[in-house]
């Protein structure tokens, strides 16, 4: 779980946004909304029903994919999709990577000052403009490690 500040200034910043692009700021897109940026787990939006679901039992997956949609075309969200059967949800809007465990799918966040930076060693194809570069580290969480001794050394 995220901290209280870091959930309030996402929330913050999700309320200005829809007041600068006229988004109504409903009470189920502020549930919603907020449900995925309490979480550093990169959640799935079937995570997110479920979750909503417990304050709003009305609610419809249709309606949590509709503003999962809503909230990434309007840049609160982004999508982190490798090695998943279904979309991962990310709230965390800074630069930053992912560390991705090839077992159990978990995701874990890596502040960018960790990775060294990102260089192209050859210009962008025509047409291509970089918005971001972002880094998917692969590999196997400590916990997956632990159950299975010979992934503590590497030697799977």
């Amino acid at each position: 779980m995220i901290s209280s500040a870091i959930l309030d200034q996402r929330m913050e910043h999700f309320r200005a946004r829809c007041a600068e692009l006229g988004l109504a700021y409903t009470h189920q897109r502020m549930i919603i909304y907020r449900a995925l940026a309490s979480s550093d787990s990169h959640p799935t939006p079937e995570g997110i029903f479920e979750q909503v679901r417990r304050e709003i039992p009305s609610i419809s997956l249709g309606t949590v994919y509709k503003n999962i949609h809503t909230f990434t075309e309007a840049g609160l969200l982004r999508e982190v999709n490798l090695l998943h059967d279904s979309l991962r949800l990310d709230a965390n809007l800074g630069n930053h990577h992912h560390f991705v465990c090839v077992r159990c799918k978990a995701v874990t966040d890596i502040p960018e000052k960790d990775v060294a930076p990102l260089r192209l060693k050859h210009p962008l194809p025509d047409g291509f403009v970089l918005h971001r570069a972002a880094a998917e580290l692969l590999g196997v969480c400590a916990s997956c490690a632990a159950s299975e001794p010979d992934l503590q050394t590497g030697s799977s």
